[in-house]
């Protein structure tokens, strides 16, 4: 977690009330966007003491970093069941798409905050592919990657501005802009 956290959880019953705190945190976003996320107003919804976010967490940013940290982790995960047994790179750009449209469509707050800084998922997306992908340095797939997560970002931006579940033309759209663009930049 970010340094805005406190601390990280250890214990079952802490992590249990961290995700609690979390899962306020997102319902907040949802309804009411950033603005309607406070220390207090997470507290009040998570039947917790004000106490107990602060001692995880030293602010309002705090908590919004570590949402984005979790949402990172479920989308890796999600990427990783999509992706077992996949070796074909194209099939690969449209699973990564598919796997962040259902979280924007299904995830609570992911829909106001996602993963927070591009370059993250950039670098995390480039480790994950490079195992996959010919062997290859993940360094060297970092860089091509953060262009096709911000050129993917702004494009889904759009196809959730369009339409609540996301436009079917932008998303397709996305998806084949990023095949393009990683046919050029990836290694063959």
């Amino acid at each position: 977690m970010g340094s805005s956290v406190r601390r990280s959880p250890v214990q079952q019953r802490s992590v249990e009330r961290v995700n609690q705190m979390l899962d306020a945190a997102a319902a907040l976003l949802d309804e009411g966007g950033y603005d309607a996320l406070s220390t207090r107003a997470v507290a009040v919804r998570a039947g917790v003491p004000i106490g107990s976010i602060y001692h995880f967490f030293r602010d309002k940013r705090g908590l919004a970093d570590a949402l984005a940290q979790r949402n990172l982790e479920r989308f890796l995960a999600g990427v990783e069941r999509r992706l077992d047994g996949v070796t074909h790179w194209p099939v690969m750009v449209d699973l990564v798409v598919d796997e962040y449209v259902e979280m924007k469509r299904t995830v609570p707050g992911f829909a106001v905050l996602d993963f927070g800084e591009n370059r993250v998922v950039a670098e995390s997306l480039a480790a994950y592919l490079a195992q996959r992908i010919a062997p290859v340095d993940a360094a060297g797939l970092t860089r091509p990657m953060l262009v096709a997560v911000e050129a993917a970002d702004a494009l889904l931006k759009l196809a959730f501005r369009e339409s609540p579940a996301g436009d079917p033309f932008y998303i397709d759209q996305t998806k084949e802009l990023l095949r393009a663009y990683l046919e050029r930049a990836l290694p063959h």
